[in-house]
Protein backbone atom coordinates (compact mmCIF):
# COMPACT_ATOMS: atom_id res chain seq x y z
CA UNK A 1 0.00 0.00 0.00
CA UNK A 2 1.24 3.65 -1.05
CA UNK A 3 0.77 5.98 1.64
CA UNK A 4 2.19 9.46 2.64
CA UNK A 5 2.01 10.66 5.86
CA UNK A 6 1.83 13.69 7.31
CA UNK A 7 2.64 15.12 10.63
CA UNK A 8 5.01 17.74 12.66
CA UNK A 9 5.57 17.27 16.33
CA UNK A 10 7.00 14.23 18.53
CA UNK A 11 3.70 12.90 19.38
CA UNK A 12 3.40 12.02 15.38
CA UNK A 13 6.77 10.08 15.18
CA UNK A 14 5.31 6.86 16.80
CA UNK A 15 2.38 6.62 13.67
CA UNK A 16 5.21 7.32 11.28
CA UNK A 17 7.00 4.49 12.45
CA UNK A 18 3.75 2.25 12.39
CA UNK A 19 3.84 2.71 8.41
CA UNK A 20 7.54 2.01 8.01
CA UNK A 21 8.41 -1.97 6.91
CA UNK A 22 4.41 -2.15 6.48
CA UNK A 23 3.72 0.31 3.74
CA UNK A 24 5.53 2.10 1.16
CA UNK A 25 5.71 5.51 2.96
CA UNK A 26 6.46 7.82 -0.70
CA UNK A 27 6.11 11.02 1.37
CA UNK A 28 6.14 13.17 4.13
CA UNK A 29 4.20 16.21 4.72
CA UNK A 30 4.98 18.58 8.14
CA UNK A 31 5.44 21.92 8.71
CA UNK A 32 7.96 25.01 7.17
CA UNK A 33 11.32 24.63 9.79
CA UNK A 34 10.44 27.54 12.30
CA UNK A 35 12.67 30.13 14.75
CA UNK A 36 12.77 28.14 17.78
CA UNK A 37 13.59 29.95 21.07
CA UNK A 38 15.51 33.22 22.57
CA UNK A 39 17.70 33.04 19.34
CA UNK A 40 15.37 32.56 16.88
CA UNK A 41 17.63 29.77 16.20
CA UNK A 42 15.62 28.02 12.94
CA UNK A 43 15.09 24.52 13.42
CA UNK A 44 13.18 21.44 11.41
CA UNK A 45 9.92 20.11 12.96
CA UNK A 46 10.65 16.76 14.36
CA UNK A 47 9.01 14.47 12.10
CA UNK A 48 11.59 16.07 9.63
CA UNK A 49 14.17 15.14 11.44
CA UNK A 50 12.82 11.68 11.42
CA UNK A 51 12.21 11.06 7.79
CA UNK A 52 15.53 12.43 7.01
CA UNK A 53 16.85 10.11 8.92
CA UNK A 54 15.39 7.25 7.41
CA UNK A 55 15.45 8.49 3.85
CA UNK A 56 12.07 9.60 3.24
CA UNK A 57 11.09 12.28 0.62
CA UNK A 58 9.98 15.72 2.62
CA UNK A 59 7.53 17.98 1.76
CA UNK A 60 7.20 21.61 3.44
CA UNK A 61 4.31 23.11 2.21
CA UNK A 62 3.57 26.79 3.99
CA UNK A 63 -0.19 26.30 2.45
CA UNK A 64 -1.30 23.01 2.15
CA UNK A 65 -3.93 24.41 -0.69
CA UNK A 66 -0.78 25.51 -2.65
CA UNK A 67 -1.31 24.30 -6.50
CA UNK A 68 2.17 23.16 -6.65
CA UNK A 69 2.13 20.94 -3.18
CA UNK A 70 -1.05 19.33 -4.66
CA UNK A 71 0.42 18.61 -7.92
CA UNK A 72 3.07 16.77 -5.97
CA UNK A 73 0.78 14.73 -3.83
CA UNK A 74 -1.25 13.93 -6.67
CA UNK A 75 2.30 12.64 -8.24
CA UNK A 76 3.29 10.14 -5.46
CA UNK A 77 -0.47 8.19 -6.02
CA UNK A 78 -0.79 7.43 -2.70
CA UNK A 79 -3.57 4.75 -1.76
CA UNK A 80 -4.26 6.39 1.58
CA UNK A 81 -2.91 9.68 3.55
CA UNK A 82 -2.44 9.28 7.48
CA UNK A 83 -2.27 12.59 9.36
CA UNK A 84 -0.93 12.48 13.05
CA UNK A 85 -0.92 15.91 14.21
CA UNK A 86 0.02 17.99 10.91
CA UNK A 87 -1.11 21.39 11.92
CA UNK A 88 -3.31 22.26 9.01
CA UNK A 89 -7.23 21.72 8.39
CA UNK A 90 -6.63 19.32 4.47
CA UNK A 91 -9.15 20.82 1.47
CA UNK A 92 -11.38 18.60 -0.52
CA UNK A 93 -8.29 18.78 -3.34
CA UNK A 94 -5.94 17.20 -0.60
CA UNK A 95 -9.11 15.11 0.50
CA UNK A 96 -10.17 13.39 -2.55
CA UNK A 97 -6.43 12.67 -3.99
CA UNK A 98 -5.87 8.84 -1.87
CA UNK A 99 -7.65 6.13 -3.73
CA UNK A 100 -9.17 4.53 -0.10
CA UNK A 101 -9.48 7.91 1.91
CA UNK A 102 -7.36 9.71 4.86
CA UNK A 103 -7.02 8.64 7.95
CA UNK A 104 -6.41 10.82 11.12
CA UNK A 105 -4.68 9.80 14.32
CA UNK A 106 -6.39 11.83 17.38
CA UNK A 107 -5.54 12.19 20.81
CA UNK A 108 -9.35 11.64 22.32
CA UNK A 109 -12.58 9.36 22.28
CA UNK A 110 -14.10 11.16 19.41
CA UNK A 111 -16.90 12.55 19.69
CA UNK A 112 -14.92 13.55 22.84
CA UNK A 113 -12.64 16.79 22.26
CA UNK A 114 -12.69 17.98 19.30
CA UNK A 115 -10.36 20.25 17.90
CA UNK A 116 -6.54 21.16 18.54
CA UNK A 117 -5.67 20.51 22.00
CA UNK A 118 -7.38 17.44 23.18
CA UNK A 119 -4.80 16.01 25.91
CA UNK A 120 -4.39 19.25 27.52
CA UNK A 121 -8.09 20.15 28.18
CA UNK A 122 -9.01 16.43 28.53
CA UNK A 123 -6.40 16.65 32.03
CA UNK A 124 -7.52 20.60 32.60
CA UNK A 125 -11.22 19.62 32.70
CA UNK A 126 -9.98 16.61 35.07
CA UNK A 127 -11.29 13.44 32.95
CA UNK A 128 -9.82 10.18 34.15
CA UNK A 129 -10.42 8.26 30.58
CA UNK A 130 -8.90 9.78 27.43
CA UNK A 131 -7.67 6.93 24.44
CA UNK A 132 -7.01 7.57 20.84
CA UNK A 133 -9.37 7.48 17.89
CA UNK A 134 -8.46 6.73 14.00
CA UNK A 135 -10.96 8.09 12.15
CA UNK A 136 -11.70 8.61 8.17
CA UNK A 137 -11.41 12.41 7.26
CA UNK A 138 -13.57 15.01 6.03
CA UNK A 139 -14.05 18.31 5.87
CA UNK A 140 -15.32 18.75 9.26
CA UNK A 141 -13.36 19.30 12.29
CA UNK A 142 -12.85 15.81 13.61
CA UNK A 143 -16.33 14.59 12.49
CA UNK A 144 -15.80 11.99 9.98
CA UNK A 145 -16.35 7.88 11.02
CA UNK A 146 -14.34 6.55 13.70
CA UNK A 147 -12.41 3.49 12.25
CA UNK A 148 -10.79 2.18 15.66
CA UNK A 149 -10.41 3.67 19.51
CA UNK A 150 -8.23 2.42 22.26
CA UNK A 151 -8.85 4.37 26.39
CA UNK A 152 -6.27 5.05 28.50
CA UNK A 153 -6.35 5.91 31.96
CA UNK A 154 -5.01 9.54 32.84
CA UNK A 155 -2.51 9.28 36.11
CA UNK A 156 -2.78 11.84 38.70
CA UNK A 157 0.30 12.71 38.53
CA UNK A 158 0.66 13.00 34.07
CA UNK A 159 1.04 16.41 33.08
CA UNK A 160 0.04 17.23 29.32
CA UNK A 161 3.68 15.97 28.61
CA UNK A 162 3.23 12.68 30.16
CA UNK A 163 -0.39 12.10 28.58
CA UNK A 164 1.02 13.13 24.97
CA UNK A 165 3.88 10.79 25.16
CA UNK A 166 1.53 7.87 26.12
CA UNK A 167 -1.08 8.56 24.01
CA UNK A 168 1.54 9.10 20.64
CA UNK A 169 2.76 5.51 21.72
CA UNK A 170 -1.00 4.13 21.89
CA UNK A 171 -1.71 6.10 18.56
CA UNK A 172 1.22 4.14 17.06
CA UNK A 173 -0.17 1.09 17.58
CA UNK A 174 -3.73 1.66 17.46
CA UNK A 175 -2.47 3.42 13.40
CA UNK A 176 -1.23 0.01 13.24
CA UNK A 177 -3.81 -1.94 13.82
CA UNK A 178 -6.19 -0.20 11.88
CA UNK A 179 -3.59 -0.82 8.58
CA UNK A 180 -3.90 -4.48 8.80
CA UNK A 181 -7.14 -4.36 8.89
CA UNK A 182 -7.10 -2.03 5.84
CA UNK A 183 -5.34 -4.12 4.33
CA UNK A 184 -7.23 -7.09 5.18
CA UNK A 185 -10.26 -5.14 4.00
CA UNK A 186 -12.26 -5.22 6.55
CA UNK A 187 -13.03 -1.58 6.61
CA UNK A 188 -14.95 0.18 9.31
CA UNK A 189 -16.89 2.75 9.17
CA UNK A 190 -19.13 4.23 12.82
CA UNK A 191 -20.69 7.34 12.21
CA UNK A 192 -20.06 9.18 15.52
CA UNK A 193 -22.94 10.96 17.75
CA UNK A 194 -22.58 14.41 17.09
CA UNK A 195 -24.71 14.98 19.64
CA UNK A 196 -21.48 13.97 21.98
CA UNK A 197 -19.37 15.94 21.16
CA UNK A 198 -16.88 18.34 23.04
CA UNK A 199 -14.29 20.79 22.14
CA UNK A 200 -10.63 21.23 22.75
CA UNK A 201 -9.48 24.73 21.03
CA UNK A 202 -6.59 25.85 20.89
CA UNK A 203 -5.00 27.01 23.92
CA UNK A 204 -4.24 31.31 24.73
CA UNK A 205 -2.51 32.25 27.27
CA UNK A 206 -5.34 34.34 29.33
CA UNK A 207 -6.47 30.92 29.66
CA UNK A 208 -3.19 30.05 31.83
CA UNK A 209 -4.40 32.61 34.65
CA UNK A 210 -4.80 30.99 37.95
CA UNK A 211 -8.33 32.04 39.44
CA UNK A 212 -7.86 31.19 43.01
CA UNK A 213 -11.32 31.37 43.61
CA UNK A 214 -11.75 27.73 42.39
CA UNK A 215 -11.03 24.67 44.02
CA UNK A 216 -7.92 23.36 44.76
CA UNK A 217 -8.37 20.45 42.48
CA UNK A 218 -9.01 22.52 39.35
CA UNK A 219 -6.39 24.88 40.13
CA UNK A 220 -4.24 21.64 39.70
CA UNK A 221 -5.61 20.28 36.78
CA UNK A 222 -4.79 23.63 35.08
CA UNK A 223 -1.46 23.55 36.24
CA UNK A 224 -1.04 20.24 34.70
CA UNK A 225 -2.84 21.12 31.66
CA UNK A 226 -0.49 23.34 30.47
CA UNK A 227 2.50 22.05 31.39
CA UNK A 228 5.00 22.67 29.52
CA UNK A 229 3.09 25.12 27.93
CA UNK A 230 1.87 28.01 28.02
CA UNK A 231 2.75 27.19 31.99
CA UNK A 232 -0.11 28.00 34.46
CA UNK A 233 0.58 31.63 36.43
CA UNK A 234 -0.45 34.36 38.77
CA UNK A 235 0.88 37.16 40.01
CA UNK A 236 2.69 38.51 42.95
CA UNK A 237 3.93 42.09 43.41
CA UNK A 238 3.30 43.16 39.76
CA UNK A 239 5.12 39.83 38.62
CA UNK A 240 3.99 37.12 36.85
CA UNK A 241 4.84 33.42 38.73
CA UNK A 242 4.31 30.56 36.59
CA UNK A 243 3.76 27.45 38.73
CA UNK A 244 5.21 24.51 37.62
CA UNK A 245 4.72 21.72 40.40
CA UNK A 246 1.74 21.46 43.12
CA UNK A 247 -0.50 19.15 44.59
CA UNK A 248 -3.16 19.37 47.00
CA UNK A 249 -3.12 20.16 50.47
CA UNK A 250 -6.22 19.74 52.96
CA UNK A 251 -5.19 19.60 55.80
CA UNK A 252 -6.48 23.35 56.96
CA UNK A 253 -9.76 24.46 57.95
CA UNK A 254 -11.26 27.55 56.13
CA UNK A 255 -8.34 29.42 54.26
CA UNK A 256 -9.01 32.78 51.47
CA UNK A 257 -8.36 32.22 48.08
CA UNK A 258 -4.98 33.54 47.06
CA UNK A 259 -3.61 34.00 50.55
CA UNK A 260 0.04 32.73 51.43
CA UNK A 261 -0.11 30.37 54.25
CA UNK A 262 3.58 29.73 55.07
CA UNK A 263 5.72 26.76 54.19
CA UNK A 264 5.91 22.91 54.61
CA UNK A 265 9.62 22.65 55.36
CA UNK A 266 11.06 20.16 52.91
CA UNK A 267 8.01 20.73 50.65
CA UNK A 268 6.82 23.78 49.72
CA UNK A 269 4.53 26.58 50.01
CA UNK A 270 0.97 26.94 50.61
CA UNK A 271 -1.72 29.12 49.02
CA UNK A 272 -4.93 29.40 49.38
CA UNK A 273 -7.92 28.14 47.20
CA UNK A 274 -11.62 27.82 47.35
CA UNK A 275 -11.95 24.53 49.19
CA UNK A 276 -8.23 24.24 50.87
CA UNK A 277 -4.97 25.07 49.70
CA UNK A 278 -2.68 24.00 47.37
CA UNK A 279 0.95 22.91 48.23
CA UNK A 280 3.25 24.72 45.40
CA UNK A 281 6.54 22.52 45.09
CA UNK A 282 8.21 24.32 41.69
CA UNK A 283 8.10 27.97 40.37
CA UNK A 284 9.28 30.75 38.46
CA UNK A 285 9.29 34.00 38.69
CA UNK A 286 9.23 35.94 34.75
CA UNK A 287 13.17 36.19 33.84
CA UNK A 288 14.44 33.71 36.47
CA UNK A 289 15.18 30.24 36.36
CA UNK A 290 12.91 27.86 37.52
CA UNK A 291 13.10 26.76 41.72
CA UNK A 292 11.76 25.05 44.14
CA UNK A 293 9.10 27.25 45.88
CA UNK A 294 11.47 26.84 48.97
CA UNK A 295 14.29 28.74 47.02
CA UNK A 296 11.72 31.02 45.84
CA UNK A 297 10.95 31.70 49.66
CA UNK A 298 14.10 32.40 50.22
CA UNK A 299 15.12 34.76 48.35
CA UNK A 300 11.75 36.87 48.92
CA UNK A 301 10.43 38.49 52.10
CA UNK A 302 6.78 36.52 52.70
CA UNK A 303 4.68 36.85 55.62
CA UNK A 304 1.41 34.57 56.36
CA UNK A 305 -1.64 36.62 54.75
CA UNK A 306 0.81 37.95 51.75
CA UNK A 307 -1.58 38.10 48.99
CA UNK A 308 -1.22 36.30 45.30
CA UNK A 309 -2.57 37.83 42.75
CA UNK A 310 -6.78 36.14 42.04
CA UNK A 311 -7.04 36.82 38.79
Amino acid sequence: MNVVFMGTPEFSIPSLKALLGRTNVSAVVTQPDRPVGRKRVVTFPPVKKFALKHGLRVYQPEKVRDDRFIDALMSCKPDLIVVAAYGQILPRKVLDIPSIGCINVHASLLPKYRGAAPIQWAIINGEQITGVTTMWMNEGLDTGDIFLQEQIEIKKQWTSEDLSRELSLLGGRVLQNTIDMIESGNIIRVPQEHSNATYAPMLKKDQAKIDWNKRATDVLNLIRGLYPWPGAFTLRNGREIKIWKAEVFSRLGHVYPGRFYGMIPGEGILIGCMDGCLLVKELQESGKKRMSALEYIAGHAMSEGDMFANI
